[in-house]
Order: structure tokens, then sequence, then C-alpha cells
């Protein structure tokens, strides 16, 4: 299975400013005011998409999110912390941070801590031994429990561990406070039957359930319906879908499914276990247009005699051969990896043959990690632990090699005309050009130019705000952002929105395109295709302004799946 992980810059940061120490005048502040909170989390895209539901769960129960500068200095009645358990560094980050929590919580009366996640799963009540200031602990599979608890541990004033040993609720069913208007997880199975060594996942997550296809398609309609034009479908292992009701075809069927659904523009999936990669899934994906010519195929190790002792059912021929027939159909996919450098055991001739098949796979990036020992795996105990130290100069050495074949790889992208889907948020600037940031068709980040009239007219922050990810605008929007116009300039993009430029430079892990801003003929490889997302977001922005509209709760209230549980609700918060 693969550990799902996204890019260290894609998460929030725990690190609490000093600011956030300070004394907050007021305590909760008004007694009539709804409590607020703050969701941060670690970890893989499942945990992002467990936080949503989190988010959603809490502001059903009557919560409202804290703003955007509260969230800052962590100025929240409540904050929950989502945590992995994949990497050893994790428990010491938790704890570092709840340590600097119990000084926030110090000043600030009647705040509330709650601990989630894989790491709540394993370490159980011993969270609330370490630290005895923490309000909530709950797991994988009690997430529909949140709200219970913490109302339940501000009655009895004492903290509240609930760790359920199987599902108790499919997690989809959950209302979803989705983050994007334009994008959306969609989860079609949890847990994982694979046995790798390393990974103590399974154990946490448990067995795979997997969702019937009519309740994921009607998922993915409804988030169509509310704006979005992108889903990414997730698993521990996405291809391994259908087991459970006996139908070893279903991820293929699914695909091909989701190429039916109108509106639907673009769709990925993560992550794939080599071993049950098909030929009808490349076929699918070949053949589907709203499939995205992308692929994240985790690798672990070039070596079969490492591989085996992981417990990966393939081996390095056959990575090789389901990478040549994707890129047979797909010429120009990207494909991207997971690697773990130092396993127990490993020899410099593994390494050699790790470094042979990253060289072969011309990865367009990968996540690459050094072995660390997870309590409670099959790895932990076996002998040959390698030092630190030899560890550490192979990932610097397999790093070096991958960096180089990425900017290989970005720079064939040079001269390509690609459609990017504008993010939210800032994009890469230098003293000429304010750029926008965004991705292509098969997810490289892409940062690019506006027209010469844009950004010489426009300020900064008009044009690449701040974040705006919840609670209260930037003042340059609430002021007025222009693309919040009712007349809006057919070249100005808003998130959500689809813009066609030309690649004219390259860096390892992103691609620049100045084409907006080029003399000559690449003048013309510039053009904003508006979209419902862009409608979507511009909906939702101006509700935070408060300029009339309802805000695009973009999932907080689901449409009814077929075959879910009736929803009863859950108990709404009350003031002390």
């Amino acid at each position: 299975m693969s550990a799902n992980l996204v890019p260290p810059a894609a998460l929030p940061v725990l690190d609490l400013p000093a600011t956030a120490l300070a004394p907050v005048p007021g305590g909760v502040g008004d007694a009539d005011a709804p409590r607020t909170y703050l969701v941060r989390t670690l970890g893989c895209q499942m945990n992002v998409h467990d936080s949503e539901r989190m988010a959603g769960m809490l502001e059903q129960a009557g919560y409202r999110k804290a703003t955007d500068a509260d969230a800052a200095r962590y100025e929240a009645d409540v904050v929950v912390i989502n945590t992995c358990a994949v990497r050893e560094n994790a428990s010491t980050k938790l704890y570092g941070n709840l340590g600097q929590l119990a000084a926030l919580k110090n000043r600030r009366e009647g705040m509330q801590i709650a601990v989630g996640g894989c790491l709540a799963q394993k370490d159980r009540s011993g969270i609330v031994d370490r630290a005895p200031w923490v309000d909530v602990v709950f797991g994988t599979h009690n997430l529909d429990a949140l709200p219970v608890l913490l109302e339940r541990a501000r009655h009895n004033e004492a903290a509240q561990v609930e760790i359920a040993e199987s599902l108790q609720v499919f997690p989809s069913t959950l209302p979803t406070r989705r983050e994007s208007v334009y994008a959306g997880w969609v989860s079609i199975s949890v847990g994982c039957n694979n046995t790798c060594t390393f990974c103590i996942v399974p154990h946490l997550r448990g067995k795979e359930r997997d969702r019937r296809p009519g309740q994921i398609l009607a998922e993915i309609e409804a988030l169509v319906a509310e704006g979005a034009i992108e889903v990414t479908l997730l698993g521990q292992n996405v291809n391994s879908y259908g087991v459970e009701f006996g139908d070893r075809g279903a991820f293929a069927k699914l695909l091909r499914a989701c190429g039916e659904i109108d509106g639907l523009e673009r769709v990925r999936f993560t992550s794939p276990h080599p071993a049950a990669f098909t030929d009808d899934v490349i076929d699918a994906m070949a053949q589907t247009p709203n499939v995205m010519p992308q692929l994240h195929m985790p690798l672990q190790a070039g070596s079969d005699r490492i591989l085996r002792a992981m417990r990966r059912s393939y081996r390095s021929d056959k990575f090789l051969g389901i990478l040549d027939r994707v890129r047979a159909v797909m010429p120009d996919a990207a494909i991207t990896t997971d690697l773990i450098v130092g396993f127990p055991g490993e020899t410099e001739e593994d390494f050699a043959e790790t470094l042979r098949v990253v060289e072969a796979s011309r990865f367009a990036s990968a996540f690459t990690f050094q072995y660390s020992q997870r309590p409670g795996t099959p790895a932990a105990t076996l002998p040959d632990q390698l030092p630190k130290e030899v560890v550490q100069e192979r990932y610097v050495r397999l790093m070096a090699l991958q960096d180089a074949i990425s900017a290989q790889e970005s720079a064939r992208q040079v001269g390509r005309t690609v459609e990017v889907l504008i993010t939210d948020g800032a994009g890469r600037k230098d003293g000429a050009t304010h750029r926008l940031t965004g991705r292509a068709a098969d997810n490289r980040l892409v940062h690019l130019a506006l027209p010469a009239h844009l950004t010489s007219t426009l300020g900064r922050d008009d044009v690449a705000g701040g974040d705006r990810s919840g609670g209260d605008l930037p003042d340059a929007v609430a002021a007025g952002d222009p693309r919040l116009a009712d007349r809006l300039d057919d070249q100005l993009p808003r998130p959500g929105d689809v813009v066609t430029v030309q690649v004219t430079h390259s860096a390892p892990y992103h691609l620049v395109a100045d084409s907006a801003l080029s003399a000559g003929p690449a003048q013309a490889v510039y053009a904003v295709r508006r979209t419902r997302s862009g409608d979507a977001w511009v909906q939702r922005e101006k509700a935070r302004a408060g300029l009339g509209e309802e805000e695009h709760s973009h999932g907080t209230q689901p449409s009814p799946v077929p075959g879910a549980p009736v929803e009863l609700g859950l108990p709404t918060i009350r003031r002390a």
C-alpha cells in the first residue's frame, strides 16, 4: 500500500507562533456567539479528507470555523489535531505541539483540545496520560463521535477517550466541509488488506471496506452539481476496489462510469498497488477522456530482495512493465512514486538496484523517505537495522538522482501548450509579473503570468491574494476583489477557471508559463475559459465578504446517497 503522502507545503504547519502564547483577552468571547473550531491535519490525503468531515460535523453541531487570523494564532475554542502514524517523528511532533497548546489553553478559558487520526488510534489513552490537558481522543473508526465527545468532556469536566475497534459509520455518509469548490476528494474504500512489513496503516485503518459504485457516483454527481470539475478517488489501494463485493474489474468500470458524468472534467486517483494493477485499468485510463494522464505508483524499493522483505508482492520487472504499458497508450503521462531508503538489511547492492529502477522509471517526482522503525510493524523487529548515517548518505544520493531526472522531465515540457486549472492562493512572483498558480492535466504545478495590462493595473494582493480557505476574507477582497466584479476582464481568471498557456521555463518540480507576456506569436497562447467552478468560487467569496449571497457549502449538507443510513443529526453545542 502507499502512504498517499501529501507534499509538506500542502499541509498546515502546527508550530505555534510566539503570538499564540500571549494572553487571550476575554477567553472564549461573547457567551451568545458560536464556539469556534480549528482542524489541523498531518499525513495523507485520506487524513485531509477526514479533516473535512470533522469540520462538517462540527459545523452541523453549531460550531463556526475560526477566521484565518485567529487560526494563525490558534485562537479557537476547539483545536482538533488529525494525526498520522506513518513516520517516526509523528509522535514527537504531536506531543511537542500539544505542549505548546497547553500554554495557550491556560490563557484561554473554555478551550478544548481533541486528538484524532491514526496516532490516536495507536496510542489511545496514552495521549491523555502524557498530555492530561487534552480533552478528547478519538480514532479512525469513529469520526462521527467527535461532537458528542467534546460536549461530554465539557459537561463531565474530564477527558473523553473513545477508540472503536472497527468502523462504526462509513465516513462518506458524514457531513463534510470541503475546502475547495472546484475539486474534491471522494473515498471509494477505507482500510487495507495488504501486509507490508514497514506499514502500520492496515492495523490502524482496518481491513478494506468498499463502497458500492452507485454511492460513489452519486457523491461525485452531487459535487459536480455544486460546481466541482475535478475529483480524486481515494483508497489505500484503489485498484483492489470491488474485491469485497466480488467484482475484480470494478475499478476500471468505475473510471469509465466517471467518464459519463456530465460536467466532470478531471478525474484522478490515489494510490494503486503495483501487484493489483491490471491492463483493464490502463485501458480505462487511456479511453476515458476525463481521466487525467497522471499516475502515482508506489515503488518503495528497486531491489527484489528488499521488496520480498517488505512483503510487496511484485518485483522490479513487473513494475517497469506497468510503466511501459501506461506510456504506450499515454505517452505524456506524468508518473510519480513513493520510495523508502534504508530498509533493514538493505545492502549497497540493493540500493544500487533502487537507483537503477528510478533511472529507468523517469518519475516526474518522488516522495522519498528514510526508513524509520514503527512499533507494531514486523519490520521494526527485523535484524540489520541500518545506522542513521548510512541511511542519510543513501538518501542524499537518491534525492540527487531524482532531482536531476525531475529537472530533465520538466524541461521536456517547455514549449508545450497546457490547460491549467487555477487554484486558490498566491503563485510565484518576480519583479516583472505576479503569477498565478494551478495544475496542468498531468498534475504538474504551473505558475503562469497574466497579460501585461492586468499585472500593470492590478495590485499583487488583488490578483494573487492570500489564503481564502475559510474564515474572514483578507481586506483586499472585502474591499473589492476584481475577480468578484459583475463585469470581469475576459483575461482575468478566477480560481476554478481553466487557462490555456504555453510553458516557457521549467524547474525540477514546477513549470513557468509566461506566454501571456511574450512578444510575437506566443502572445496568442493565453486564453481563459470560464467554468462553473469559477462561478461557485465567486458565490462563496461574495458570501464571505457579506455581499448578500448565501455561502456555497460545497458538501456541508451532502445529498442523500443510495443505501446510506438515515441521518438523525448530531447534538448541537450549548454554552456553559
